[in-house]
């Protein structure tokens, strides 16, 4: 079982797809399996993280600003603006995929724990999340 979950980015943040997992898994009949989850870009992430309080969100990006400079005057590709390699590095350290075990139909998430695709580019785009579950 398998679809496509379009997400519009109004430029580098966290967006949470939680709602949208948990709304196609219930529709589906899986007592227990695993959901994989697969970004189809190289310059944006997926990552479980704490769902309850927007400051987390917040520090997230402090830290990864920090960490990978855009525009860093050693990076030869620059394609598409400062951004665009910072966005690499940061889609590489975070990862572009995931797996949760499913049970009645429903991701097994912790209490505060959201599904999110990470933005690391600055400009408006689609991206596209492929879910896919095995059921076990």
């Amino acid at each position: 079982m398998q679809t496509i979950v379009e997400v519009e980015v109004q430029g580098r943040g966290m967006y949470e797809l939680t709602r949208d997992v948990q709304r196609w898994l219930a529709s589906l009949d899986v007592e227990q399996g695993l959901l994989t989850a697969f970004v189809r870009h190289t310059s944006c992430s997926l990552m479980i993280q704490e769902n309850a309080d927007p400051d987390v969100r917040h520090d997230m990006e402090l830290y990864l600003s920090r960490l990978v400079e855009d525009g860093h005057p050693g990076f030869r590709h620059r394609n598409e603006g400062d951004d665009d390699m910072s966005a690499h590095i940061r889609s590489a350290l975070l990862g572009v995929s995931l797996n949760i075990p499913v049970a009645g139909s429903q991701a097994l998430l912790g209490t505060w724990q959201g599904i999110f695709l990470y933005e690391h580019r600055e400009r408006h785009l689609r991206r596209q999340v492929v879910l896919h579950v095995l059921p076990g």
